[in-house]
């Protein structure tokens, strides 16, 4: 048998298989930013004993989102609509982490509190497209923030933290990748400040550093995550000498007794695969040499490939996303060597239950 399906642990949490379901942005929470019943039959169709699935991205504070349909874990009303969720993973015996998520940049005056301007750590042009009540929308321009909104950033962390768990989330996932707020403040392409949030390496890291040390100190540093994506362009990310800034912020991670860090590979860009399909882990293996704790990887990852990079031990855990959407029951399709749905890409973001909840289930003769 593989080792993919083989006992783990990460923190407190006990795998039974090394099949995780990806954070999945689908866009169909209700108004106001509500887990819906839609969405708890989705996560419970996905849950399997023993597994883990990371939730969609999450926003922390009514401005850091981007994209219509999102949820949110910024309001003491939005806790209940979770522990539904919750409440049905934990079912069928499956663990799940809260992903905590502030776009940035990446985001309308639409999605912000009054119509205000989104917020960066600096005032870098992004020529992106966000969702919005008029469909796909370019950015509006992001103003930078002050010290004194970075801090209260960090109790919004600090405060979604304490909803996941009054919500029963397991443990969260600070999402700190592709081109959002904590990627912005990490990268030297996005992060012009010169306080000390700005400039070496060691201040371009402080703000997710301390993210991980508030988050920690709420629900204890083995029931947190980290999400990196170290080699992505994707959100117009870019740095002077990347290879530098993920070494130190893996050895800062490696003394911090987390849960897993979350590595998403660069052959897939967004929703598509990148031109190069080689079947090596590279990111990993930049954050594998100075994180010695889990590392799960993500990114375009097949059954095969799966199996053979788990098992030569470069990582401890795959994630899965595409395939996780259009079939609910991946870990048992993985494990028997039975055949997948395809997806349908036009399903992926917002709309009803059809891509949603109507995948069907492996059917035995």
């Amino acid at each position: 048998m593989s080792k993919l399906f083989t006992p783990t642990s990460i923190g407190f949490t006990n795998l039974q298989h090394r099949v995780v379901m990806a954070p999945l942005t689908r866009m169909r929470a209700s108004d106001g930013a509500m887990p819906n019943a839609l969405m708890e039959t989705y996560y419970g169709q996905r849950a399997s004993k023993g597994g883990l699935i990371v939730s969609e991205a999450t926003f922390v504070s009514a401005g850091g989102n981007g994209y219509l349909g999102a949820p949110g874990i910024y309001d003491d009303a939005q806790i209940a609509g979770w522990k539904r969720i919750t409440d049905a993973v934990h079912a069928k015996g499956g663990h799940i982490f809260l992903q905590l998520w502030h776009v940035g940049r990446v985001s309308h005056s639409e999605h912000q509190p009054n119509g205000g301007q989104p917020v960066a750590p600096s005032a870098v042009p992004f020529e992106g497209v966000v969702f919005t009540s008029q469909g796909w929308v370019p950015t509006s321009p992001a103003r930078e923030l002050s010290a004194e909104e970075i801090a209260a950033l960090i109790e919004d962390y600090r405060a979604a933290t304490r909803r996941a768990i009054a919500a029963g989330f397991d443990g969260v996932e600070i999402h700190a990748a592709n081109g959002y707020l904590v990627d912005q403040f990490l990268q030297d392409g996005s992060n012009r400040r010169s306080d000390q949030y700005g400039g070496s390496v060691e201040n371009r890291a402080r703000f997710l550093l301390e993210l991980v040390d508030a988050v920690g100190s709420v629900i204890g540093p083995n029931r947190v995550a980290v999400r990196l994506s170290p080699s992505s362009n994707f959100g117009g990310m870019h740095d002077s000498d990347p290879q530098a800034l993920f070494t130190y912020v893996s050895k800062q991670l490696d003394h911090r007794n987390l849960a897993y860090v979350h590595v998403i590979e660069p052959r897939v860009q967004g929703s598509e695969n990148d031109l190069q399909r080689s079947q090596e882990v590279v990111a990993a293996h930049l954050i594998r040499q100075h994180y010695k704790g889990v590392l799960l990887a993500a990114g375009g990852f097949t059954p095969v490939s799966a199996e053979a990079t788990v098992d030569a031990g470069d990582v401890d855990l795959v994630a899965f996303g595409r395939d996780f959407i259009a079939n609910p029951d991946l870990p048992t399709r993985i494990r028997d060597g039975l055949p997948l749905n395809p997806y349908n890409r036009d399903t992926f973001y917002g709309g009803t239950d059809a891509g949603y909840t109507d995948y069907p289930s492996y059917q035995f003769a």
